[in-house]
């Protein structure tokens, strides 16, 4: 075991959903055409004047409460100063003085242990524009510039890769569960950047602290963390507790290290004053109480309701409200009368296996909850068996083609009693010897007389009545 203590802190940035970007009437969307959503404030032209997008504003806010945050009684924004290539206007309209939250906390369930992250603030701002860099030249696309972008700022209270991951993808499902952001990672549209520092087990003082910028993925937040923390390790180690500097790094996918960037001295001077085209407005409490009644249940207390009113395990429960799709498929299922555990299981073992293999969302997914109902229904009714049900399902799949169009009475499974006794008591009758043998100790012939019944019948005789009836006239 290490004698060093592990310490991180996340600031997490994610894109919100609004229909213009948050102090312009340019369309929110993501595009792969460069330039196709901008407008003269995202560009910075001469006299422009920006305007809040007050959708923005409700979803930042429903974060700050769903994060059990402190909520400012007025809302401004203010400036920040800096230069780069793909920040237009030289300064960013953010919050830094009265965040839209602040000192919130949340619980993480770690499996043996459960885990309070505490929240220094959460605040809204503007996206910059993003660099395309290539061999002879750095282009810059303002599809980007002018998002609304919430900040999430952590306490450096995480101790571990696992711990920081969790945090991460709790708080991706809250953003989808709310529908304030689709939060995919492919897109960019969530990053964070990592703080990393290790300290002696019993000090007091944080250790010196290392920033990794721009991580785009939570493996790679959990790979970056990894490599950090033994970086860090050796040369406290080796004596060399020196040349661990305040410094911004960024990852390397190639190789999983992390590379420097630059010196990062205590406080930059971002000038920060008051964004004096934004008039400050105050949040009332009726407005709070409204963006309130409007949070949906979030995925712990779904995890919460699979378990205790649908019986489902853990670990299937964790499954399904991974993804905000996954869950509400589920409930879909539920609402047209399928099983719980059913639904589950369909969802778990076939349905996510074939998403991942195909490389599609369950909104691309054929087998919309109703058809699948149609198969599960028909397999209830006993028209069908479990192993037409399987193949109904891929064959569905398939052809793009609505499963009851497949359930035909050429191949309805037999589940008329009457009509399989004839079939049964004809097969045994021209088996006479081996209903001795069966009576006399060789029970495993019970898997040939339903072997025989399945022959005859094709395969379609339903498989749990043919056994009822066999032990009916053998034993």
């Amino acid at each position: 075991m290490s004698k060093y203590k592990t310490v991180i802190g996340l600031e997490m940035h994610c894109e919100l959903k609004s229909n213009a970007k948050v102090f312009s009437n340019a369309k929110n969307a993501y595009s792969e055409i460069p330039n196709s959503n901008v407008s003269p404030v995202d560009m910075a032209f001469p006299g422009i004047l920006p305007t809040v997008n007050k959708e923005s504003v409700r979803e930042a806010l429903m974060m700050a409460l769903v994060l059990n945050c402190e909520i400012p009684e007025y809302m401004y924004f203010d400036r920040k100063n800096y230069y780069y290539p793909d920040l237009p206007k030289g300064y960013q309209i953010t919050q830094m003085h009265a965040p839209v939250g602040t000192h919130g906390k949340v619980t993480l369930d770690m499996g043996d242990y459960k885990k309070e992250v505490l929240i220094h603030d959460i605040h809204l701002e503007e996206d910059s524009a993003s660099l395309d860099h290539y061999s002879d030249a750095s282009l810059i696309d303002y599809n980007r510039a002018g998002v609304p972008l919430l900040e999430l700022v952590t306490e450096p209270c995480l101790n571990s890769p696992e711990e920081a991951v969790a945090f991460l993808e709790y708080m991706r499902r809250v953003y989808q569960y709310c529908e304030v952001s689709d939060a995919d990672t492919k897109r960019g549209q969530i990053r964070c950047d990592v703080n990393i520092s290790i300290m002696d087990e019993d000090a007091k003082e944080l250790g010196t602290k290392v920033e990794v910028k721009n991580v785009n993925s939570f493996s790679n937040v959990y790979d970056t963390i990894v490599y950090e923390v033994n970086r860090q390790t050796k040369l406290k180690e080796e004596g060399k507790d020196s040349e661990i500097e305040q410094e911004t790094r960024r990852f390397n996918e190639d190789d999983g290290t992390t590379i420097r960037m630059r010196s990062k001295v205590d406080a930059i001077d971002y000038k920060y004053f008051v964004e004096p085209n934004i008039p400050k407005y105050k949040i009332t409490d009726e407005w709070l109480e409204q963006i309130k009644k409007t949070i949906p249940m979030l995925p712990e207390k779904r995890k919460e309701k699979y378990i205790n009113t649908y019986g489902l395990s853990e670990y299937d429960a964790n499954i399904i409200i991974k993804e905000k799709d996954y869950a509400d498929y589920f409930e879909e299922c539920l609402n047209l009368g399928i099983d719980p555990k059913v639904a589950a299981n369909y969802l778990i073992v076939q349905i996510i296996a074939y998403l991942n293999k195909e490389d599609i969302t369950l909104r691309d997914f054929y087998l919309k909850p109703a058809y699948l109902y149609q198969i599960i229904d028909a397999q209830n009714k006993g028209y069908i068996s479990s192993k037409q049900a399987k193949e109904i399902f891929n064959k569905s799949l398939l052809e793009k083609r609505e499963p009851k169009t497949y359930i035909t009475k050429d191949n309805q499974q037999i589940s008329d009693k009457d009509e399989l006794q004839n079939i049964i008591t004809n097969i045994l009758d021209n088996n006479q010897d081996q209903i001795i043998a069966y009576h006399n100790g060789k029970t495993n012939l019970f898997d040939y007389f339903v072997g025989q019944v399945m022959k005859e019948t094709k395969g379609k005789a339903n498989p749990n009545l043919v056994k009822e009836i066999l032990n009916e006239k053998l034993n």
